[in-house]
């Protein structure tokens, strides 16, 4: 089959979708195709990931189960798991009988039966109140013996501009995508008729939040994605169980922040929402991180229209926007995205990240004062806020505050 300059190169079964929005593998040979891709973010590698409209190319993957309580991947698993984490009693109590219990766990999933833990609830202020339920740490190696699995069979069908917890991604590299878009929809910085100020650009900006995306996210719709290209009934079954475990107030309904699964299960679950909005849609400057998701535009009317039919389409996968946080807003009055403020010629810290950081600050050189913390772990905290906030225009204010706990330490 030829598409232009371009062969199409079908693996696998074709199958109708009930979104009609599909992906196929695809080989080209110049750039004059100009299509909008999946993996690629100038649409100019030779091998890029297209839609066609009604039909769906995939692979299909079998006996993917026994990969699973393979003793390599779950040593894997482990290591994953135990990252970040060697200090932590239950990991060193874990590890002192290593194969023991690598064993008991392996034996369990070989058998199917093995059962999760209870979750362990607990909140968390970073800045905003989350409620997290967290595995014990042997469901947590079962959760990465999973993931190790599935992420090279799905990860190829995200799109490029999905940004949270992906290797190569995250928050800063999504900024850098989204000020990119910025010159592209205001044509590098074109202001309007009667300009305010220097960033009183063209162009306006979708920004949407899915509503408790989390606690509404459905099992049976996710276990239908993920059923299309694993047809493993036991590697199925499997995660059945761990969504199962989480206890919500609507059974079939909602994965609990905090577990590896949920993370990965959220892109999985929203990658439909990414194919519609690339591909039926068309709109061209794009991102999701999790949750949040924003479409540049040099025309309101289309975002307009955009809003409807996304409000629509998110009634298939039982979710909706958050009435509060999704509006259309001029890109001259900046817009707010993960936890930074951008304008087109400078990035702003949020308010609310500055107040809980300050708070925060004051709070650690207080424990470090009465010998309740460590000089290295107040300098963790610190460095870690500098990381973030250096991403934006703060030079001013970091060293002030650097220069306020340098005296700190000298007088402590």
């Amino acid at each position: 089959m030829k598409l232009g300059n371009s062969r199409v190169k079908t693996k696998t079964m074709v199958e109708l979708n009930e979104d009609a929005i599909s992906v196929a593998r695809f080989y080209a040979n110049s750039d004059y195709a100009n299509l909008n891709c999946n993996r690629n973010s100038d649409n100019s590698n030779s091998t890029l990931e297209i839609a066609l409209q009604g039909i769906i190319i995939m692979k299909t993957y079998n006996n993917l189960y026994k990969k699973i309580h393979s003793t390599e991947n779950l040593i894997l698993a482990f290591k994953k798991a135990r990252k970040g984490k060697s200090k932590k009693d239950y990991v060193i109590d874990f590890e002192s009988n290593l194969n023991k219990n690598l064993k008991l766990l392996q034996n369990e999933l070989k058998n199917r039966i093995y059962k999760p833990h209870r979750l362990k609830k607990f909140i968390v202020r970073d800045p905003k109140s989350r409620i997290i339920h967290a595995s014990i740490f042997r469901d947590r190696i079962v959760h990465h013996a999973i993931i190790n699995i599935l992420k090279p069979i799905l990860e190829k069908r995200f799109i490029y501009d999905s940004f949270a917890s992906r290797k190569n991604k995250g928050t800063h590299e999504a900024i850098k995508r989204f000020e990119y878009f910025l010159r592209k929809v205001s044509s590098n910085g074109r202001k309007v008729k009667k300009p305010f100020n220097n960033n009183s650009i063209r162009g306006f900006v979708l920004k949407a939040d899915i509503k408790h995306y989390f606690a509404t996210m459905n099992h049976k719709i996710l276990i239908s994605i993920l059923s299309k290209n694993i047809k493993d009934e036991d590697f199925i079954n499997l995660i059945k169980v761990i969504l199962d475990n989480f206890d919500t107030k609507i059974k079939g309904q909602g994965v609990p922040l905090g577990n590896y699964t949920s993370q990965f299960f959220a892109n999985v679950y929203l990658n439909r929402l990414d194919y519609f909005i690339k591909h039926r849609l068309k709109a061209k400057y794009y991102i999701r991180y999790v949750d949040d998701f924003v479409i540049l535009n040099k025309d309101k009317k289309v975002l307009e229209e955009y809003l409807t039919k996304i409000i629509k389409y998110l009634k298939n996968l039982r979710l909706g926007l958050h009435p509060d946080k999704s509006e259309i807003y001029p890109l001259r009055n900046g817009i707010t995205f993960l936890g930074y403020r951008i304008f087109y010629h400078y990035k702003l810290l949020r308010k609310r990240n500055i107040n809980y950081f300050l708070n925060k600050l004051k709070k650690n050189i207080r424990l470090y004062r009465e010998g309740k913390i460590e000089k290295e772990k107040l300098e963790s905290f610190l460095q870690g806020w500098v990381g973030y906030s250096k991403f934006a225009n703060t030079y001013n204010f970091r060293k002030k505050i650097i220069d306020s706990i340098q005296k700190e330490l000298i007088v402590a």
